[in-house]
Parts: C-alpha cells; sequence; structure tokens
C-alpha cells in the first residue's frame, strides 16, 4: 500500500496550492480519504474529508470556504485545492485512506509540506 502527496511549497499569503495524493495497493473507491496537517508543535488535525464515491464531503471550520478536497477513482487519486492561504495554514500536510470492513483499515502518506509567507 502506499499513498503518494505532491504539490507542496512555499507560497505567499492570499495564494494557492494543489495537493495530490496518489494511491496504490488497494481498493481506493472504496476508501474514505482525507487530508490531515501537523504544524509545528501541535496535533495532526483533520483539514477534509471525502467518502468513496464522492458524495459527501466535509472540512474544518478553519477551511471553510477557502479550501476544496475532491477524487478521481479512475485515477487513484484525491485533491485539495486551497485558496486564499494564510499563515496559519503553514504545515505538513498529509493524505489518509481510512476504511471499516471488520475493523479498520487505515493507511497514511509520508505528508507534503506547505509553507505560506511572504
Amino acid at each position: 500500500v502506499q499513498l503518494v502527496e505532491s504539490g507542496g511549497g512555499l507560497v505567499q499569503p492570499g495564494g494557492s496550492l494543489r495537493l495530490s495524493c496518489a494511491g496504490s495497493g488497494f481498493t481506493f473507491s472504496s476508501y474514505t480519504m482525507s487530508w490531515y496537517r501537523q504544524a509545528p508543535g501541535k496535533e495532526r488535525e483533520l483539514v477534509a474529508g471525502v467518502t468513496g464515491a464522492g458524495g459527501t464531503t466535509n472540512y474544518a471550520d478553519s477551511v471553510k470556504g477557502r479550501f476544496t478536497i475532491s477524487r478521481d477513482n479512475a485515477k487513484n487519486t484525491v485533491y485539495l485545492q486551497m485558496n486564499s492561504l494564510k499563515p496559519e495554514d503553514t504545515a505538513v500536510y498529509y493524505c489518509n485512506a481510512r476504511r471499516y470492513i471488520t475493523r479498520w483499515y487505515e493507511y497514511w502518506g509520508q505528508g507534503t509540506q506547505v509553507t505560506v509567507s511572504s
């Protein structure tokens, strides 16, 4: 199983980035996919999630209206479009895959750094 994130980098406040996470080794379309982030000295927090078929999304209050999660099951990829970025969005962003079948199956990517700074 692999989750490989890409798209992080340095961006100025007010700018945009799109993160991608490509999954392999599991039935991607059957998993809820989420993005988490962890800033220095803080706990990892949920940013956004999308169900397997893409019909339901959820967002942290801090990113509502600015971030959009989407998925392309044909490409086994989930995206996080981040607009109007703020310095407080600076963190390592992690991709997560999760599914319950008699027990939880959960996988994590290695993370990608997002830095919002002028």
